[in-house]
């Protein structure tokens, strides 16, 4: 079985697979999966060499770290990485009292957050006891900042500048995780992080792809600067770059507006005249920056994965990515 090559991260020197496999989907992401769905898909994963795979207490309400921690209990842990997110405690809850989070088929659940120390390390002991694993390799702090959080994301940004590195930071020293990084969907928290205090990987959502490349201008290059990764995750942006720019697609979670339509279409145009294949060149675009580590796939089928690995694989001028750049948010 060939294993996908791998970048590392530095100083931890944790080797990711160019493409990771990322758990939501697993959890039932806006349609019902099965267990033995599930597994299939991850065990798809496996046979098609991937090696890194991230997780999020958030992703069904836990269900994404049990099946998760199910599917690896019988793998070598020292073969893979593995991340999860930290800064949100779940609190079992009845379930007609379960906030609807986009999920179908996890436990009844209301998500507190908390980013500070205590908070951080709770959530840690949490995942671990969900999936049964002995660490996490990564652990993300998930979804602080504005774009989460509006009016009460200084207060989150308190408590974290306030206690929750200086935890993240024990938990590396004691050797409990290898890294640490943010799990987000902006560029601006990812700044202000940086202009505090070294990362070494960031999660990123949507913000470098071929439609948007919102992390090129200042982004990239702090992390060039100071070492640090991205792993890219939303390299559809959420569908759009999948579906193209039909009525009712999806971008940034929400249903595309004319300006963005027009962005894809004219990407799509771009990508036929030059007999380009305008997924795999969303899936391999981001892997042209040396700092991009790896490039999570979302699926919650074996046949979407699968899908997703032969686009991977494709072959694909990466001249098209300059061509198309016009088109691109910034």
């Amino acid at each position: 079985m060939t294993v996908l090559p791998h970048r590392r991260l530095q100083p931890s020197g944790l080797a990711l697979t160019r493409s990771g496999f990322g758990c939501a989907g697993i959890a039932g992401l806006y349609r019902a999966c099965s267990e033995a769905e599930a597994m299939a898909t991850l065990q798809a994963a496996w046979e098609g060499g991937l090696r890194y795979f991230d997780t999020a207490p958030f992703y069904g309400t836990g269900l994404s770290e049990q099946r998760l921690g199910r599917f690896l209990a019988d793998k070598p842990r020292d073969a893979v990485v593995v991340s999860t997110k930290v800064g949100r405690l779940l609190e079992a809850v009845p379930p007609d009292q379960a906030p609807d989070y986009g999920f179908v088929g996890g436990s009844p659940a209301r998500v507190r957050f908390d980013y500070s120390g205590e908070g951080l390390r709770a959530s840690l002991a949490d995942s671990l006891a969900r999936s049964g694993l002995a660490r996490f390799d990564i652990l993300y702090v998930h979804d602080i900042g504005s774009y989460a959080h509006g009016a009460e994301a200084a207060r989150h940004w308190a408590d974290f500048t306030g206690s929750g590195i200086a935890a993240l930071e024990a938990l590396k020293a004691e050797g409990v995780i290898g890294a640490w990084g943010l799990g987000v969907n902006e560029v601006e928290v990812c700044l202000e992080l940086l202009a505090l205090h070294p990362v070494e990987v960031i999660l990123l959502a949507g913000r470098y792809t071929l439609l948007d490349r919102r992390a090129e201008a200042e982004l990239l290059p702090r992390l060039r600067a100071c070492g640090g990764s991205l792993v890219v995750g939303g390299v559809y942006n959420s569908g759009i770059l999948a579906s193209g720019a039909v009525a009712g697609a999806m971008f940034d979670y929400a249903e595309a507006g004319p300006d963005i339509l027009a962005r894809v279409q004219g990407i799509t145009d771009l990508c036929a005249a030059r007999g380009q294949d305008r997924m795999a060149a969303a899936l391999q675009f981001p892997l042209t920056e040396p700092r991009v580590a790896s490039v999570l796939i979302g699926s919650a089928t074996v046949q979407s994965l699968r899908q997703n690995l032969d686009l991977a694989a494709q072959a694909v001028d990466p001249a098209i990515f300059a061509e198309v750049a016009g088109f691109a948010l910034r």
